[in-house]
């Protein structure tokens, strides 16, 4: 009697359903729209394509500046997919009857796991394991039975603080609309919804940058580290 309405929630009102489902309705909406841009490519680009390759470009320029042109080029298809996921399923909560499966903690921490198994993959496979694991002991040799552990628990730390930065915010907004819905729903949403797509941007823009920043962090890794 208490649970919001969603439509999916017609179905079933089950917790895991309605995470799972709403999380593949995102997968649906992001798998078609790259479908639609990329089902008829023109020198040209007009709609779904013309969107598609502006963000593509955008997210190019923001990589260019953490980790070079080339390696932006080539972590593209990571970030990008990163990108559309926790953009649409952060917006989904802004729509009335259905919920943001980012605002599940579920899918963070999937998120979050994903980038720091594949910036350490990579970082293993560029710089060798020797290599890769001699930058965490530190500039100094004498430092390094005190670097080494400081290293790896700040690391670890950053699963926590990509996937409860994007869980907190985004719950935090789903929560502040539910306010304002009961209190006032036909006017006050107005400029709450604006306010709540800009953040939903903001979310995923500091998602991405953060993967561009870690996968920076484990494979430009220099030979006097």
């Amino acid at each position: 009697m208490n649970e919001p309405f969603t439509f999916l929630g017609l179905v079933d009102h089950g917790y895991s359903y309605l995470f799972v489902s709403h999380m593949l309705l995102v997968a649906v909406i992001v798998l078609v729209i790259a479908k639609l841009a990329t089902s008829s490519l023109q020198l040209v680009p007009r709609g779904a394509q013309n969107v598609m390759e502006a963000y593509l470009e955008g997210i190019l320029s923001m990589g260019k500046d953490v980790i070079g042109e080339d390696l932006s080029r080539k972590y593209l298809p990571l970030v990008g997919t990163l990108g559309l996921m926790i953009f649409f399923a952060n917006v989904m909560g802004i729509i009335p009857g259905f919920e943001s499966p980012s605002g599940n903690l579920n899918m963070t921490i999937a998120l979050a796991l994903i980038v720091f198994v594949y910036y350490n993959f990579e970082g293993l496979r560029v710089n060798g394991f020797i290599h890769y694991f001699g930058h965490f002991m530190g500039p100094l040799k004498i430092l390094a039975p005190l670097m080494f552990p400081i290293e790896i628990v700040s690391h670890l730390s950053r699963i926590i603080s990509l996937s409860f930065r994007l869980f907190g915010n985004i719950k935090g907004d789903d929560l502040f609309l539910a306010v304002i819905l009961m209190l006032a729903p036909w006017i006050a949403p107005l400029p709450a919804y604006a306010l709540l797509v800009f953040s939903a941007i903001l979310q995923t823009f500091i998602f991405m940058i953060l993967t561009y920043v870690y996968l920076a962090g484990a494979v430009l890794i220099s030979e006097d580290h």
